[in-house]
């Protein structure tokens, strides 16, 4: 009797020592498998992102459309110049000096047609072409001339000495144009002024047309000058387009 007693205390204690055993055994596994099972599926799921994720493409800017300009002082017809400055001292015109021929160029012609009794007509006609390179910071190079343009536009309207100013815009010239006409005494002569600043392109033209009426000549008529900046402008338009044929 007394020997069944120790006997039974220590199946007591097993049995109360199992179930704890079963529980850490249990949670121990449930761990372990969890915790692997959770690092393996996250490392499967960030490579299989890595697999679908492509690079990013490099940013990129349009090329130019015109990558060279034309020889300025042979864009205009002998036949314009004529028309337009009669008695040229230069029929070739005179070009502009330029450090950089490949972006500035320019060219220029001046005249005076002697009337006699009716006077003289002084004519001057002058136009500089500026081209821009697409630049992946600044932009292309046809967004680079729209907003040369924008600035030759204002410079020409707020001219100092100006007078009776007007700015229109002008279809048929490139792909955007802009008419000022103007009024100005320079050295002591009156003169009436016709400018016409347009994009081609990449390309910025801004031609001036104006003369001054000497001996009694009156001032050249603001409209047959402003025709004929246009009829320039439009023929320089097309030189450039030809250059780059």
């Amino acid at each position: 009797m007394y020997r069944k007693a120790p006997r039974i205390a220590r199946i007591l204690t097993c049995a109360v020592a199992a179930p704890a055993l079963l529980v850490v055994a249990g949670c121990s596994s449930d761990s372990g498998s969890g915790s692997g099972s959770g690092s393996d599926g996250g490392a499967k799921k960030d490579q299989s992102a890595a697999a679908t994720q492509k690079p990013s493409a490099a940013p990129t800017v349009a090329p130019a459309k015109f990558p060279k300009l034309p020889d300025a002082c042979k864009a205009l017809t002998k036949d314009t110049i004529e028309e337009l400055v009669p008695k040229a001292e230069e029929a070739g015109g005179t070009a502009d000096k330029s450090s950089d021929p490949e972006i500035r160029r320019g060219c220029s012609w001046k005249g005076l047609d002697d009337k006699g009794v009716k006077g003289s007509q002084y004519h001057y006609l002058t136009y500089s072409l500026q081209r821009f390179e697409s630049n992946l910071a600044l932009g292309s190079g046809e967004k680079r001339a729209g907003e040369q343009l924008a600035k030759q536009v204002t410079k020409v309207k707020g001219k100092d000495g100006a007078k009776d100013a007007r700015t229109n815009p002008v279809s048929g010239i490139g792909d955007e144009a802009s008419m000022t006409s103007y009024k100005a005494r320079e050295s002591g002569t009156d003169f009436q002024h016709a400018v016409v600043v347009t994009r081609t392109g990449n390309v910025v033209v801004t031609l001036d047309y104006n003369g001054a009426g000497y001996s009694g000549a009156k001032l050249p008529d603001s409209a047959d000058l402003m025709q004929g900046a246009q009829k320039a402008a439009k023929e320089v338009v097309a030189a450039i387009a030809a250059a780059n044929k």
